[in-house]
């Protein structure tokens, strides 16, 4: 019960039901509302006050906090699909940062990692060759990605994936058609991981944004539609 108070309030919150500066209702109040227990709904306040999203006061009210300057990146899914619909904003931010990433994080991972990650990229690229299923081939470029950052060897592009990743794998069906001028393109793939295990920092940033560029584009022309209609 306390996860369902928990995603009822983050929700509220995310979607501007409850803006920053407001006080929540009271414990009671709430458990009243959502037909929860008072424990419950406590638990599920703690859980909301360690996400940073709103600021609990013992004998006062709970007050919501900007969840723009406060929240950590684990809010990101919940942002980009706030009560299940895409966020196009969001969505357009997420593209962004996976331009603006990979690229790095594919030339750290040639400086620190190169021969190393030699077998398990290949692994991956054979997974791509191998599967039509345009759903399974992101699957496997999500791979391939993760054995990238691994090989990098940075704790923040670490967490950072991982938020990116869950924003991402829910959409996967719905973005099978986008991204297949990406996870179609098994050379550029190939590219990328020559270039890691020749240990070219270089060379391997560059192929990384020739990858994900195409796919990247496309998806941002079809958010500007969106945000565009009326």
């Amino acid at each position: 019960m306390p996860d369902e108070v928990f995603d009822q309030i983050i929700d509220d919150v995310v979607s501007g039901e409850f803006a920053p500066g407001e006080s929540l209702p009271s414990e009671r109040k709430l458990a009243e509302v959502l037909g929860v227990s008072r424990p419950a709904v406590r638990e599920a306040l703690q859980r909301v006050a360690q996400a940073g999203l709103v600021e609990v006061r013992q004998g006062d009210a709970t007050t919501v906090r900007d969840y723009r300057r406060h929240a950590s990146l684990d809010l990101l899914p919940r942002l980009l699909l706030p009560r299940g619909e895409l966020d196009p904003a969001v969505a357009r931010s997420v593209l962004e940062a996976r331009l603006l990433i990979g690229p790095k994080v594919a030339a750290m991972a040639a400086e620190k990692a190169g021969t190393r990650l030699g077998n398990a990229l290949m692994e991956s690229i054979a997974g791509l060759e191998g599967d039509e299923d345009p759903v399974l081939r992101q699957r496997h470029s999500l791979v391939f990605w993760d054995r990238i950052v691994d090989g990098a060897d940075s704790i923040v592009f670490r967490l950072m994936f991982n938020s990116l990743r869950a924003s991402y794998e829910p959409a996967l069906a719905a973005l099978a058609t986008v991204m297949e001028a990406e996870v179609g393109k098994v050379e550029m793939y190939r590219a990328v991981a020559d270039a890691i295990v020749a240990g070219e920092p270089g060379r391997a940033g560059r192929a990384a944004e020739e990858l994900l560029t195409p796919a990247t584009e496309a998806m941002l022309a079809a958010i500007r539609k969106l945000e565009a209609m009326p």
